[in-house]
């Protein structure tokens, strides 16, 4: 993976007082804009020293009109100006920053690009649905159960899907298939309109199971000896409803497991509400109360097509992958 670099405002080695080389991550996705600053330690993981979180909704109307709004990227702008201010602040130079699905279809993606690099300092680089796909697996695949032969990874973004097979192993080896579908929440919604729940879940069946199929033909997936293992917003939000957090708490959430059974009654419950008493829910709240839904639609087909019995949760991935490939990088 090719490393971005970006100059700071001070000349420094990337090294702030005693804590160490920094690295940055940062994931323009379909509906987010997401940073993670961190530091290797000597045990060969990663010490998060500051992140970013903020809800974008770059991809907003893309699907009908084929470019980025003007309003979609003034909002992305201006949390990437934060972003740019976080990376000054720590002085990092080692950055890696890519974007996904919105930039991938937008035929005027390069005005955004450019538009970033100009304002705010951040070299962006698109990535294929591929190699999404790969930096998620690497940044989730150590929650693979040691009592499993390996998961379904999945990652429920804004304008794509990733369904990744993954088997013991350490990084590469252990992936087995890779397979992007390129509806995710923001997507998903947009094309369908005012479909209900059980049309969207409907055209995600189709979709995965072409997927599941391709699958099968390079191996048997044994639905008892698999996991799945879920990132994302969507699926972290179900389990911390199914935990029943009166807020999101990411110590809590990641890496917990979940029957499938109870996130699939969470499933059913977000849907039976109405968009008020979605957004209502501490783990919801009023900028997921309308994505929640089409989530909820991906994720029920997922857990249809691939009937694992346990689920656990990452509050980690794509991000998480980038560090760990830059980390290697530095030590090379």
């Amino acid at each position: 993976m090719a490393e971005t670099r970006r100059q700071p405002k001070r000349r420094d080695s990337g090294r702030r007082g005693g804590q160490g080389l920094l690295l940055a991550a940062l994931d323009l996705g379909t509906n987010n804009c997401r940073l993670l600053i961190a530091t290797p330690e000597r045990d060969g993981n990663l010490r998060i020293v500051d992140s970013f979180s903020s809800i974008v909704r770059l991809g907003e109307g893309t699907s009908r009109t084929g470019a980025l709004s003007e309003a979609a990227m003034e909002r992305t702008v201006a949390a990437l100006k934060v972003c740019a201010e976080r990376l000054d602040k720590h002085r990092v130079r080692h950055v890696c920053a890519i974007a996904t699905e919105a930039c991938r279809r937008a035929s005027n993606a390069q005005v955004l690009i450019d538009r970033v690099a100009n304002e705010t300092g951040i070299r962006l680089s698109v990535v294929t649905a591929a190699e999404e796909a790969r930096l998620a697996a690497v940044g989730c695949a150590p929650l693979i159960g040691a009592d499993y032969d390996g998961a379904l990874a999945f990652d429920i973004g804004g304008g794509s899907t990733e369904a990744i097979w993954l088997r013991h192993g350490a990084g590469a080896s252990s992936l087995r298939q890779i397979a992007s579908v390129p509806l995710g929440v923001m997507s998903l919604a947009e094309a369908d309109g005012e479909g209900s729940f059980a049309a969207m879940r409907d055209a995600m069946l189709a979709r995965f199971g072409e997927v599941r199929r391709e699958m099968d033909k390079s191996g048997v997936f044994d639905v008892a000896r698999h996991h799945l293992l879920g990132t994302s917003g969507t699926v972290t939000t179900l389990a911390g409803v199914a935990m029943n957090l009166p807020r999101y708490v990411r110590a809590l959430v990641d890496a917990s497991w979940h029957d499938c059974a109870d996130i699939l009654a969470v499933v059913n419950r977000l849907v039976a509400l109405d968009r008020k008493d979605r957004a209502a829910l501490g783990c919801v709240g009023e900028e997921r109360a309308d994505l929640i839904v089409p989530g909820c639609a991906i994720y029920s087909a997922i857990q249809t097509v691939w009937p694992c019995v346990r689920l656990r949760v990452a509050d980690r991935g794509l991000r998480e992958g980038i560090l760990r490939e830059l980390m290697e990088e530095a030590k090379r």
